[in-house]
Parts: structure tokens; C-alpha cells; sequence
């Protein structure tokens, strides 16, 4: 970078400081989203290491899948919990694109992970997606499908119906709430298909069995499963 370029960007950066959405301390010009403190302190899983792991028990005897991950474990007034917050409500849809950059790198080169050819987000229902202005899965599957290199389908899986909040509810009401919500509208297009279904957070994995049931009706179809981050 030139002279005028360095003297562009630092008034440009005390202008717009540049703050780790983790812990508000400036960033330097080669970090993105996080320092590089927070980047190694966030509490990584490493599950996609393994086939069988905590994340992917949590399927046993209730759907068939390939195996499961998360980036980060989730601990309520934590960081992670700051960064979903941010992103799902506040629109800080960087944060949620530069988490699915960081997933998409651990999966590279994973043989677990590589027979994998596309990449689904959980839907939100039309409605609250339009107040939200965005899908929070979709954008976390952008990031993952700029590094893993696997095309992001979108449109195909849907939620038909509009749901209560998940967040107080038993586990049993959760799956309730979400039986009968999502459809599929072309499954030709699943059809033979490795996919990896994504959501934000995992808690009792009522919402992603919901998805993982219709998707294995339709012949063919496997499926891994990923999230930013689970419940502890």
C-alpha cells in the first residue's frame, strides 16, 4: 500500500474505528470481525473432527445422518451468545458471513466432510423474514460456501408455516412446533444428492430433525449437518 492509501485509511479508520464485534477492541487492518484475541479465546468445538461426537449423538435414534458439527459451544452471556444476538437481531450480517468463512475453512480438506456437493440453510417463514430483512442461515451458508467451495441451494426447502419462538419451550413442544412446518418443493432436485444442512443454533435439534426427516424421504439423500454454534 502507497503512502496516500496508508494516510486514506487511517482517517477513514478514526472516522469508522474498526472494532472486534467480540470484545469492542480495535481491530487491526489484516483482522476481520474478530481480533485475533477473541478469534483463539471463543470456545471451538472441533467436532468436525470426529463422526461421532456430542453434536451428532444428539440424532441418534431419531433421524439418520452422516455426522455433525458446530463451530463454537454456546453458554448463555458468553461472547458467542453476543455475536448470534448481534447478528440475528441487530443486522450485523458480517458477523454471521465471516463465521461461516471460518467453518467453511475447517471443513476443506476434511474426508468426513468432502463427499458433501451442496449446502442447504434452514428456511425462515416469508413473513419473518421480510421484517428481518435476511435469513441468519443463509448468510452463515454464503460464508461456508465461499471457502468450502460447495454451491448454497436456497428456495427448495421451505417453512410453510409461521412458528412460535423455540426458546421457552419443553423438548417435546419443540418438536410440536416444528412438525409439520417445512416442505420441499422440488425433491428431484435433493434427489441422490450429499447435503449439508445449516442452522445458527442447536439446542435440542428439533427444527433440523424436522428438516433431516423430509429430506430423507427423498431417495438417495444424505445429509451432514452444521451450526455455528450448540447449547451446553
Amino acid at each position: 500500500m502507497n503512502l496516500a492509501a496508508e494516510y486514506f485509511y487511517g482517517f477513514v479508520s478514526l472516522l469508522y474505528p474498526r472494532v472486534c464485534n467480540a470484545c469492542r477492541r480495535a481491530l487491526i487492518r489484516e483482522e476481520e470481525c474478530l481480533c485475533s484475541w477473541c478469534r483463539f479465546e471463543l470456545p471451538q468445538t472441533n467436532l468436525h473432527l470426529y463422526r461421532e461426537n456430542a453434536m451428532s449423538r444428539t440424532f441418534w435414534g431419531r433421524v439418520d445422518i452422516e455426522t455433525a458439527t458446530s463451530l463454537y459451544y454456546f453458554q448463555k452471556g458468553g461472547k458467542v451468545q453476543s455475536l448470534i444476538h448481534q447478528f440475528k437481531y441487530k443486522g450485523k450480517t458480517d458477523i454471521g458471513n465471516y463465521l461461516g468463512k471460518v467453518l467453511g475453512r475447517q471443513l476443506c480438506n476434511q474426508p468426513l466432510w468432502e463427499p458433501i456437493d451442496a449446502i442447504v440453510p434452514v428456511p425462515l417463514h416469508r413473513k419473518k423474514q421480510h421484517l428481518r430483512g435476511y435469513n441468519q442461515s443463509e448468510i452463515f451458508g454464503q460464508g461456508i460456501s465461499k471457502e468450502f467451495r460447495r454451491p448454497l441451494l436456497t428456495g427448495n426447502l421451505v417453512r410453510i408455516t409461521k412458528t412460535d419462538t423455540q426458546t421457552r419451550k419443553s423438548r417435546f413442544n419443540r418438536w410440536t412446533n416444528v412438525e409439520t412446518v417445512f416442505h420441499v418443493n422440488n425433491p428431484e432436485a435433493y434427489r441422490g444428492r450429499n447435503i449439508l444442512l445449516i442452522d445458527d443454533v442447536i439446542t435440542t435439534g428439533s427444527t433440523l430433525e424436522s428438516c433431516i426427516r423430509l429430506l430423507k424421504e427423498i431417495p438417495g439423500t444424505r445429509v451432514w449437518v452444521a451450526t455455528i454454534a450448540m447449547a451446553i
